[in-house]
């Protein structure tokens, strides 16, 4: 029997309208430099051993959040990166059998987060490995899903990739998500990794929301990629994601076509562009960088954006003034009320962001972590900050 069925009218979850908070973060901050890495073993004990090969400092800076996401969990792991070698080997008596879907991130020498290849493994079998990322991002899947109930999966790089793309826009989108959403998380995810991991007639028709919020993730980074690009068009676009140009044109139809957001995006690049002061080349040069060829239509096409003209928003810009309009332009549309279309919307930049109070509520327990002062762990509500 199921314990969380309720009484005829009675409501499952009356905070189903909250924001969804961070239940769980751990900080090696907490304990002196000498006892980090030993205080970031104790994390994982009931999980992996783990051990630190070497090490450049004697210091081990390392970060956890986790959510609940219904029966998921979504982790990351902050870690101190090059210079550090962390040697991780599952527990030869596992107490859990989770499959693991984790994508790993090293910081490049200009400062940006890398990603590197996504990893699909059963913590229930033997398994080792070497580590020296700055950050991983990890969704615990338990065995009861019908994709996950297996101790041996196969999938090609390419599904694994596209289920981290599920996976980290899940993760951005987690200051939009309300508690109320969590078993519409497990359902589109269930769906997902079914159609991924054993594919068939039912399962992409019933994985199609989240399929559409993954290839709306990849055409955006595409877009914003190719932005300054005049000679980028729909055609284009389509052959680089491998979608057909209705199927293109239903995605950005929330946001009012995929040319009025391509234009929408490149406005706001040359409004801040115009604001930064260090930036003195002329309003028609910068306009025509980001494909704006004709001045007086691009002068109206701002006027019209942002109800002010360039010359004004340069000059805000330079004193440091931000005007009203600026800081909303990208709306949320009203009828955002499925998971699918939370997560297409968050991908184009119109989820709304998640409640700034949350961060100020207090504590919450996850079920089935051992929080013995033991273990020094500190619970913590927030959102989503990597």
């Amino acid at each position: 029997m199921d314990a969380r069925l309720s009484a005829p009218g009675i409501p499952t979850d009356p905070f189903a309208d909250e924001h969804l908070r961070c239940a769980m973060a751990m900080d090696t901050a907490s304990a002196p430099p000498a006892e980090q890495f030993d205080l970031f073993r104790t994390w994982y004990t009931e999980l992996a051993e783990i051990q630190l090969p070497r090490a450049e400092r004697h210091i081990f800076p390392a970060r956890q959040q986790v959510w609940q996401l219904g029966d998921l969990a979504l982790g990351t792991i902050r870690l101190p990166g090059s210079g550090f070698d962390i040697r991780w080997e599952h527990r030869r008596r596992p107490l859990l059998d989770h499959w693991v879907l984790s994508m790993p991130f090293s910081r490049s020498p200009s400062g940006a987060m890398e990603a590197g290849k996504p990893r699909m493994r059963c913590l229930a079998l033997p398994d080792v490995g070497l580590t020296h990322d700055d950050l991983i991002v990890a969704l615990f899947l338990p065995r009861t899903l019908p994709a996950t109930n297996s101790s041996r999966l196969e999938a090609s790089d390419a599904t694994l990739n596209f289920l981290a793309d599920y996976m980290l826009l899940l993760h951005r989108s987690l200051p939009s998500l309300k508690k109320g959403d969590l078993p519409h998380i497990m359902t589109a995810t269930a769906n997902l990794f079914a159609a991924a991991l054993t594919p068939s007639k039912d399962h992409l028709a019933g994985a199609q929301g989240p399929v559409d919020a993954v290839t709306t993730a990849r055409i955006t980074k595409i877009l914003m990629e190719r932005l300054a690009d005049r000679n980028l068009t729909p055609d284009k676009l389509c052959r680089a994601v491998g979608v057909s140009r209705s199927r293109l044109y239903r995605i950005f139809e929330p946001a009012g076509g995929i040319a009025n957001y391509v234009r929408r995006k490149r406005l706001l690049k040359t409004r801040d562009v115009l604001a930064d002061s260090s930036d003195r080349r002329s309003i028609s040069i910068i306009a025509e960088q980001w494909g704006f060829s004709d001045a007086s239509a691009y002068s109206r096409m701002f006027k019209l954006e942002f109800g002010l003209s360039p010359k004004e928003a340069r000059e805000l810009g330079w004193q440091g003034v931000k005007h009203a309009t600026w800081l909303n332009i990208d709306q949320p549309i009203e009828d955002a009320c499925t998971l699918s279309s939370l997560l297409i919307n968050n991908s184009l930049g119109l989820s709304p962001q998640g409640d700034p109070e949350a961060a100020k509520s207090k504590p919450k327990r996850l079920v089935g972590i051992d929080t013995s002062p033991a273990t020094e762990i500190t619970l913590l509500a927030g959102t989503a900050t990597c």
